[in-house]
Formats: C-alpha cells, structure tokens, sequence
C-alpha cells in the first residue's frame, strides 16, 4: 500500500449539539462546511474543510472528554487563534514543549481536544 494523504479525521459529538459544532468550527474556527454526500444524509453527520483536501467528519456518538486523543491543526498565528478561542468563552492551555513546534489545546464545546501548532521546522533540532 502506497499512502497517498490523510483525508479525513472523525470526533464524535452528543446527539443535539450540532448548533455548537457548527458554530465553533464554522464562525470561530472559519472552516467551510461542507455538504454530506446524500447516501449519508439522516445520519446526523457534520463536514468540514480543513485544507489541502483534508476534513472533519463529526457524528453523533458518546465521547470520552478526558481522553488525549486529538487531531492537531497547523495554523499560521497561534497567539490570534488563542485570543479568538478565550474570546468565544473557551480555555485554550499550553503543554510539554516540542522544539520547533509552539503549541497550545483546547477542547472544542462538545470535548472535543484539539492541538494548535506552527511547524518551523524539525523537531529533532
């Protein structure tokens, strides 16, 4: 098996939190999103784009809220990002370093954790 690139993450979401989903990832977060192809349509699911192909597929199921388990978004400038997050009423929080790799979490409103990082460049120095 060749990889040819990562398409798609899934993170579940309580059943009738999809107005916070969306209002999070779409107004705060600023992704598109995107139609669910009709085979899938009834089924609760949420899209979005997240850039270079890539999307967030949310679908209504429990969710473990202490878990580490995350997807991480490269971004361009994280102290913005952070302000927008503490603006929206959110409590974005730093972690271990990773050289070359500045950093910050924060659960989404529905649990969700989500790393926010700027690539520059290996982290092995």
């Amino acid at each position: 098996m060749k990889l040819r690139s990562l398409q798609h993450v899934s993170s579940p979401y309580h059943d009738g939190e999809d107005a916070s989903v969306r209002r999070f990832y779409a107004e705060v977060l600023g992704l598109s999103e995107q139609p669910v192809p009709s085979t899938l349509a009834g089924m609760g699911l949420l899209w979005f784009a997240a850039g270079d192909g890539l999307e967030i597929h949310f679908f209504p199921g429990p969710q473990d809220v202490e878990s580490r388990r995350h997807f991480c978004f490269d971004i361009d400038d994280l102290e913005d990002t952070r302000r927008r997050l503490e603006a929206a009423g959110l409590e974005p929080f730093d972690d271990t370093p990773i050289p070359n790799r500045p950093r910050f979490f924060c659960r989404d409103p529905v649990g969700n954790l989500i790393e926010f990082t700027r690539i520059e460049g290996d982290y092995r120095g």
